[in-house]
């Protein structure tokens, strides 16, 4: 029986994974990702009773019932580097014995639900409107770190590459689809593909004080098609979530929420009801199931 180290699978004295500060058996099968810790206080106002809370540097848990289901809430905090830690502690608590520090025989699949805000790509995206990633392209070389690389779209990550003629200094941007099990619950609003950036700045294309490397990077996204599927956002955590929860067997989805348009300079005046309603559509699909 192969056993992990100590080193590579941290368990606290408690017998809580080392990040998330969690104990086996407490997580349910559905999960809501969100960036913000303040999200999860707005998600637990919405829960019918409230099981467990717990917060450990910025991640923050909360567990609870809506509708009879039981729904685990975790902030994540901002990119991809928080994506590995947080879908890698949550197989871990589902997966790994704890106790002799071994894989178990038999896996269980989660449900995990990423609930973010993003900047649209093309003006005809509406403010306050709802987006699914059905794929997500990674410009933040976190999947390239793993030998398993089944999941991956090669197709999508060589036609754009070679459309949008990447740099190679940047690395060779990833693609990964959304679980579909969960997306074809979701097929009333909008699919596309959604960039996930390594940064807010210049790897999205904002210029402050200091210049990006590639010019005029959003209006070449915006030219891009595959499958009938535009490249509709930026955000910067669903490569990753995709690439580790599919590998990992988990249905992995995000569905963002448009507060800003990048080709028409434009923001939402009405993002506190917007993420509040994208919340409230979310829940309801999930008790739903």
């Amino acid at each position: 029986m192969y056993k992990i180290s100590e080193t590579e699978l941290i368990i606290t004295e408690e017998k809580k994974i080392y990040h998330l500060g969690l104990m086996q058996n407490q997580i349910g099968k559905d999960i809501i990702l969100v960036g913000d810790p303040s999200r999860v206080e707005i998600i637990k106002k919405k829960f019918d009773k409230i099981n467990f809370q717990h917060t450990h540097r910025e991640f923050k848990t909360c567990i609870g019932q809506y509708k009879n289901k039981k729904i685990t809430v975790i902030s994540t905090g901002i990119g991809t580097d928080n994506i590995d830690i947080v879908i890698n502690e949550l197989d871990a608590l589902v997966n790994i014995d704890f106790d002799t520090r071994s894989i178990k025989k038999t896996k269980k699949s989660l449900n995990i639900y990423r609930i973010g805000t993003s900047g649209a790509i093309h003006k005809s995206t509406l403010l306050d409107s709802f987006i699914i990633s059905k794929h997500a392209i990674g410009f933040d070389n976190l999947a390239h770190y793993y030998k398993n690389k089944n999941i991956l779209n090669n197709d999508l990550s060589k036609l754009f590459s070679n459309q949008i003629n990447w740099p190679t200094e940047l690395g060779t941007p990833y693609s990964v689809d959304a679980s579909y099990k969960l997306l074809k619950k979701f097929s009333n609003i909008i699919h596309g593909i959604t960039i996930t950036s390594p940064g807010f700045y210049a790897p999205q294309g904002r210029e402050l004080r200091l210049k990006p490397s590639i010019d005029d990077l959003n209006n070449k996204l915006s030219t891009f098609e595959y499958s009938n599927c535009k490249i509709l956002n930026f955000e910067m955590e669903t490569s990753a979530l995709y690439f580790l929860g599919r590998t990992l067997n988990h249905n992995t989805l995000t569905i963002c929420a448009i507060l800003g348009n990048r080709s028409s300079n434009t923001y939402s005046k009405n993002y506190s009801q917007t993420m509040s309603n994208l919340i409230d559509f979310v829940l309801e699909k999930i008790s739903s199931q």
